[in-house]
């Protein structure tokens, strides 16, 4: 690495973290409920304004129905928050929906859960990046005019800040996400205070009205299946809750009660907020309509930019007093943008599962400089820019996307819990424990029922939708996944063998290779005679013939003890005839070895490389390919490497000091001992 390179990466990540330090990045309760709760918190902020946009197409007749299903979904919300506080304790190993269901539904439904989490993942961050600049772009117009812009910058602040590590990423993310607890907790209060006490509180759209511009009639089944799915754009709020589950290995010992206790307050508080908020949208007239569907609001001033449901309520209870709406609006827009982090949390740590199990590449398992899984953190972040970019930062097209992979490894790992208990149960012969784990089947079969009808209920309404498209992405990871796995099961057995791949060779054939007679040669040939192969030749390419005697009459006059072949190339070629040289003594004795020495220069920039080692490298990548011939690089380090590797040496001891020697000290006895 360069050391500009090496520079950027140590400002941006920090300086790495010892492998025993892992013990001192958990988490207390109070850091981990705004790193692994940030999602589900902030979902409060646009699942009601989903709900209130879906029940726009019916005008405001069908507003009446908002805060119903706004209690419906807090009903499911809370059991399923119920629900896995039962697998928090079962298994708190950090597996979550795919241990459950891999190990009680089998392999397959894992690799469906798994695909869906990650899905989700992905979702989670585009649609919560999206949603923050659009709720700040309501209070700031730079922000609305330019969204895509401020989501791609958001999206690469909070990756560097993830490359930094869990712990410093909770601590940063911890008092925005307490300060918007704080402001919508606070803007509650004030309103239903205002309320009861009969003050005046309107929304700026409470004088709009509604207006279809399509010919679309909602009566009958077609009202039923506009509550339906609204109830299931609202079901956004659930988005989240596994999230803790996931996470239980983050968190300080006692690691299962406390993961419970955070998903339990997780839980009360996304309730409050996401009731709250729907009881002042109500009160305050707020009307949010749904563009894409055909609907115009009718009384509103010429240029008018409709602001978020939070927004709007914001400056209604917050009238006379502009701060209060100010500091909503900029801490709402902070919360979404943060919830993105629960997802740049919960997807690494799934990837190094599945890495482990031979899912995913390998390269997703390991931690990096600061003990937090690198790759799959970069790789979430390029997968949910591209998503934002492709989407234009559009809340209402990303969102159609959403949630469908949450309710399917919720509702597989419901499943797989009650599977999880009937089997505990079939061993189990103490009475009180018996009725313990009866009341934990009883609460995951509430789970599985309550979120099977909503997965039904969101791939009814949200299927043609765009929801179509997570669930082709979900199959195109399932698949991706089953090959890699192939793969790397194919390449265990063939690396496995057995006591026949074990023969040693009838005898080694080295080939030396040569273009000049300078000192990387004369140490190729040095070391590849201090081997002692059966038979030892050097081998050069005739592309130049005067180049080549040249070459031959200065072997001869050094009286070098290794004979010299020189091998035609009409065409001026090297690398093809030396291939078919040492593919021909290959042939011709096929119980033997080839070992090809190749010299190289090694140098320490990377304009120099350009320059050298051109027609080392393509021998190399061809040669590898070659079964029974060993390939054999001899560096010759030019000056310049040399000050490179001082520098390095410099650097990894600034970074990886070594610790002093322990020594051991014996204590000599004292006289009153």
């Amino acid at each position: 690495m360069s050391k500009p390179t090496a520079a950027a990466k140590r400002l941006l990540v920090g300086r790495p973290f010892r492998s025993d330090k892992l013990a001192q990045t958990l988490l207390p309760k109070r850091i981990a409920l705004p790193v692994f709760a940030s999602d589900a918190l902030s979902s409060v902020a646009y699942a009601p304004q989903e709900i209130f946009r879906t029940l726009s197409i019916a005008a405001l007749a069908g507003y009446v129905y908002a805060p119903w299903i706004a209690v419906l979904v807090a009903v499911v919300m809370l059991v399923v928050v119920a629900s896995y506080r039962q697998n928090v304790h079962a298994y708190p190993s950090g597996g979550g929906d795919y241990e459950v269901a891999t190990k009680n539904l089998g392999p397959t439904f894992g690799l469906v859960v798994a695909s869906a989490l990650l899905v989700d993942y992905i979702l989670t961050v585009a649609v919560s990046t999206a949603s923050g600049v659009a709720n700040i772009g309501s209070a700031v117009g730079v922000v609305g005019r330019n969204p895509v812009g401020w989501a791609v910058g958001i999206i690469i602040v909070i990756t560097a800040l993830n490359l930094r590590g869990i712990r410093e990423s909770g601590t940063a993310f911890a008092i925005p996400v307490y300060a918007f607890i704080v402001s919508i907790v606070v803007m509650l209060v004030t309103g239903v205070t205002r309320w009861a006490l009969g003050s005046s509180m309107a929304a700026e759209s409470a004088g709009f009205t509604f207006k279809l511009t399509g010919s679309v009639s909602i009566t009958g089944i077609g009202f039923v299946f506009l509550l339906a799915k609204a109830f299931s754009s609202g079901s956004a709020a659930l988005t989240g809750v596994e999230a803790i589950s996931n996470g239980v290995p983050a968190f300080r010992k006692p690691k299962s009660k406390n993961a419970a206790t955070t998903l339990a307050l997780m839980g009360g508080l996304a309730v409050t907020m996401m009731l709250g908020l729907v009881l002042l949208a109500r009160v305050t007239h707020v009307n949010i309509a749904d563009s894409e569907a055909g609907v115009i609001l009718q009384g509103a001033p010429a240029g008018y930019q409709e602001k978020t449901l939070v927004a709007q309520i914001a400056k209604a209870v917050f009238s006379g007093f502009p701060i209060g709406f100010y500091v909503v609006s900029f801490t709402t827009g902070l919360i979404l943008v943060l919830a993105c982090n629960t997802a740049f949390n919960g997807f690494p740590v799934l990837g190094s599962i599945l890495a482990q199990d031979k899912f995913l590449p390998r390269q997703l398992h390991t931690r990096g400089d600061r003990l937090a899984f690198s790759n799959g953190i970069i790789f979430l972040a390029v997968i949910a820019l591209i998503l934002v970019i492709a989407f234009k930062a559009n809340v209402n097209a990303l969102i159609q996307l959403y949630i469908v992979g949450v309710f399917v490894s919720f509702t597989c790992s419901q499943a797989g819990m009650i599977r999880h208990w009937s089997r505990l149960l079939l061993t189990e012969d103490d009475p009180s424990a018996r009725r313990r784990m009866r009341r934990s089947q009883s609460i995951n079969a509430t789970g599985f029922v309550f979120t099977a009808v909503v997965l039904v209920i969101v791939l009814i309404t949200k299927f043609l939708a765009g929801a179509w498209i997570a669930i082709l992405a979900m199959v195109v990871i399932f698949v991706t996944m089953k090959a890699i796995n192939r793969h790397y099961t194919r390449v265990g057995l063939e690396l496995a063998g057995d006591d026949d791949d074990m023969v040693l060779p009838s005898r080694v054939h080295a080939i030396v290779l040569v273009s000049k007679l300078h000192l990387p040669t004369m140490r190729a040939l040095a070391y590849a005679r201090a081997t002692r192969p059966d038979t030892i030749e050097a081998v050069t390419v005739n592309v130049d013939p005067s180049e080549t005697a040249t070459l031959a009459r200065e072997w001869e006059d050094r009286a070098i003890p290794v004979a010299l072949k020189v091998i035609d190339s009409p065409f001026r070629e090297i690398t093809r005839p030396t291939l078919d040289y040492v593919r021909r003594a290959r042939r011709d004795a096929p119980r033997d070895v080839v070992a090809v020495f190749i010299p190289e220069y090694v140098v320490g920039h990377w304009w120099e490389q350009i320059l050298h080692n051109q027609s080392a490298l393509r021998l190399k990548g061809r040669l590898l390919f070659t079964p029974g011939v060993m390939v054999t690089s001899v560096p010759w380090q030019l000056s310049s490497s040399e000050a490179l590797d001082q520098r390095l040496r410099t650097r990894s001891d600034r970074d990886f000091p070594l610790r002093p020697p322990v020594r051991s000290t014996t204590r000599r006895g004292s006289d009153d001992e």
